[in-house]
């Protein structure tokens, strides 16, 4: 608990949570919008913006609606909301509103941008660069792209707002699409009386199904390939014609590859068994919905298919499914990770990913479909160029079942999506076992990593005093942790905690718990356990002492610079202790807007400089890096000074800490305080306060308190133990031993700003 001078600061925190929170139950109460919103919003649309030439808008006509653009009375076109009639879902977990103009020929006439809540609008990218993006879509043919005579045409991307442009744009072109279809243009309408067209109905053949090998899936057609080179991707470029991409080239022989990406539909009983194996496919289709489905991909190379926005947004942003003229864009709750292919003689693949198919998206599994792999190119700090490839998977005919045809006016008998529940239930048998615990099984090896190290973390907890009376043993093993903490944990299994963890999982307590969403990613579980039980024993100081990538980082850096006789700042303890809360109000600020929108949260979680050190190792956009180096540079003079101050996850690691049973562990003499002050003045944070007492909430657990405590040569207190012991010798006629302190501990010692030298 911070001091009650605090409170001041403490009622704005608190005043500033509450206010969010109740904003975010106030937001949580407030009914979903329903469709047809487009008579909402009449009076912000201009006509003219939609429609040029239009002066005024008609009555508004079906459902959803359209509302003729006039001039005086004469049509000069229609005006339709995009959210009306598809699926325009942004960041934000928002609808984003756009109006839109088409003429009675079914052209786009023009855009205007009504509404959304897309966080990397509001507070980094300016709207009209968004507006500007889309608008090459205005003078679009929908017609001729409804019947397939024109390819979908692709907006301008903006850096930084890929997802938000992209969902707009196509969100945009299927209500387009939609509209016309539905025959609400004056020279689309259908002819009443037209013969209807009889067709033979095709369905999935769920009773065939066998294991094949990776030759015969791919030899097949059940498993569709895109093969990538760097010569391909820097052909692309040069026909963009953009010439800032072409200038920056990939790297690399031509030859040399770029990506292999498989894909398949994952819910063909022939292709699921064999991909994925018995157990993972029959727990596929369990949780599949009624019309739902899945497909498979597979790729290695040095581009990756899923790249990092999914992690900050929830979309992954580099593929999407095309079916007909109908797009689709994975979001993370639509994702499973695999740990390898469970076909014979598959390669193995650093990346699987099954990704499902929701029923309203009306995907036809026996039509053909195209996965579509968008690749970036930086061309300038903020700047990204893009193009597109494709590959089209047709699902073969061996798999598929014809079923002649009922009369129009007979309804023809369903079609069973999979196998019946007999059948089901005698496959699952022994079989039924969690894709998440695949996962665990294919990353036995970084498992059993992360569990020894942790097996060596607890056994340095429990016997530390046995370690820091051995000094020089203690500062190696201590920084040889710290190594491995920011190397191989941060930096190569990628297990950098986060306080967007802390957000999802409150998050997901008060939308629907899943344990399996948390088990899919195997190491980040085992840290957040270990954190929770090193919490209950110890307080914050297993993770952020030692479990940290950033943290580790943080401490070698300065260790380097204390190396280098860098001057240290000791910040004065009445202000050291005034910026505490500054990290706490950080902490509540995001969980009360984590309860409006987590997707601005997250966006506000960027003030941790973790995913741009630990996670994407400084390759981000250089305010990040900038703002990563600032912090890191500030610790060169303040040790931890993000993680003194600034911290979220740190400050929600605190606030249970009071909880810690173990804290008395760390030892204290009676004089400690008074009128001692020495390992208050030397520890690394300054979380020892003038009394004597240590604060659990500051406290890393670095141990070096424990260090003086136990130091003959530094601590007055033990010094006073010593001398007496050896007057004591003297007297009985003995003579004490010559301690000296070892150079370690001399070096160390007089490289602290805040140490006297050993007596």
């Amino acid at each position: 608990m911070i001091g009650s001078r605090h409170g001041v600061a403490h009622i704005i925190g608190l005043r500033l949570v509450l206010g969010l929170v109740v904003a975010g139950l106030a937001s949580m109460m407030t009914p979903a919008s329903a469709a047809d919103r487009l008579p909402e919003f009449l009076d912000q649309i201009d006509p003219a913006t939609v429609v040029p030439g239009a002066d005024r808008f008609g009555d508004a006509a079906g459902s959803p609606p359209v509302v003729p653009a006039l001039a005086g009375d004469e049509v000069l076109g229609f005006v339709f909301l995009n959210s009306d009639f598809a699926d325009a879902t942004g960041y934000s977990g928002k609808p984003i509103n756009i109006a839109a103009g088409i003429d009675p020929e079914g052209r786009i006439t023009g855009l205007q941008l009504l509404e959304h809540h897309e966080p990397i609008v509001l507070i980094g990218i300016p709207e009209e660069r968004v507006v500007d993006a889309i608008s090459s879509l205005v003078g679009t043919d929908v017609v001729a792209v409804a019947e397939g005579r024109q390819p979908l045409p692709q907006v301008d991307i903006v850096s930084g707002a890929t997802v938000t442009v992209l969902v707009m744009g196509d969100s945009v072109l299927r209500a387009g699409i939609s509209v016309v279809r539905q025959g609400r243009l004056a020279e689309a309408q259908p002819d009443a009386a037209a013969a209807p067209v009889v067709q033979a109905e095709r369905t999935l053949d769920m009773e065939q199904s066998e294991i094949r090998d990776w030759q015969t899936l791919v030899g097949d057609g059940s498993v569709r390939r895109l093969s990538l080179s760097v010569g391909d991707v820097n052909e692309a470029f040069e026909r963009s014609g953009n010439e800032e991409a072409i200038a920056r080239p990939e790297r690399g022989e031509p030859d040399e590859p770029f990506i292999d990406l498989y894909t398949a539909l994952a819910t063909i009983p022939t292709v699921g068994r064999s991909l994925l194996g018995e157990a993972a496919y029959q727990q596929m289709m369990d949780s599949l919905e009624p019309g739902e489905h899945a497909i498979v991909v597979m790729g290695e190379g040095r581009y990756s298919f899923k790249g990092s926005g999914y992690v900050r947004g929830g979309i992954f942003d580099r593929i999407e499914l095309i079916q007909d003229v109908d797009t689709l864009r994975f979001r993370d709750r639509d994702h499973t990770r695999l740990g390898d292919v469970a076909a014979e003689g598959a390669p193995e693949f650093p990346e699987v990913s099954l990704f499902r198919i929701p029923a309203d998206y009306g995907f036809e599994p026996t039509e053909p479909w195209t996965l579509q792999l968008l690749v970036q190119r930086a061309t300038g700090p903020l700047d990204k160029a893009f193009t597109t490839f494709g590959v089209t998977y047709a699902p073969p005919e061996q798999y598929i079942a014809t079923t002649p045809a009922a009369e129009p006016d007979v309804p023809a008998a369903p079609v069973a999506d999979g196998p019946q529940q007999g059948e089901a239930e005698a496959l699952t048998g022994e079989l039924g076992e969690p894709l998440w615990v695949r996962m665990w099984r294919a990353n036995t090896g970084k498992i059993s990593i992360a569990l020894a190290a942790i097996g060596v973390l607890t056994a340095i907890f429990f016997f530390q005093d046995a370690l820091v009376k051995r000094y020089r043993l203690f500062v190696w093993v201590r920084r040889g942790f710290l190594a491995f903490t920011l190397v191989w944990i941060g930096w190569i299994a990628n297990a950098q905690l986060s306080v967007v963890n802390v957000l999802t999982f409150a998050n997901s307590l008060l939308t629907g718990f899943s344990w399996t969403y948390f088990l899919s990613a195997p190491l980040i579980f085992i840290f957040w356990v270990s954190v929770a039980g090193g919490i209950l024993f110890w307080g914050r100081g297993p993770f952020c002492g030692w479990l940290c990538p950033f943290g580790a980082l943080q401490e070698l850096l300065n260790n380097a610079a204390r190396a280098l006789k860098i001057p240290q700042i000791n910040v004065p303890w009445g202000l050291n202790e005034r910026l505490w809360p500054i990290k706490y109000i950080i902490f509540l600020g995001l969980f009360g807007l984590s309860l409006y929108s987590v997707a601005m949260a997250e966006v506000g979680a960027e003030v941790e400089p973790f995913k741009t050190a630990i996670t994407l190792k400084f390759w981000r956009a250089w305010p990040f890096v900038l703002y990563a180096l600032l912090l890191l540079g500030m610790g060169l003079f303040i040790e931890r000074f993000f993680c003194r101050y600034l911290c979220p996850l740190g400050a929600a690691l605190a606030i249970p800490s009071r909880l810690a049973m173990f804290f008395p562990w760390l030892k204290r003499h009676k004089e400690c305080g008074s009128p001692c002050q020495r390992c208050a003045k030397e520890c690394p944070v300054q979380c020892i306060h003038p009394d004597g007492h240590i604060n659990p909430n500051e406290c890393i657990w670095c141990m070096h308190c424990q260090d003086l405590f136990w130091d003959e040569h530094r601590c007055p207190s033990m010094i006073q133990k010593r001398l007496r012991r050896e007057k004591d010798q003297r007297r009985s006629g003995s003579t004490p031993p010559q301690l000296k302190p070892s150079a370690a501990r001399t070096a160390v010692t007089q490289g602290h700003p805040n140490t006297t030298k050993p007596a």
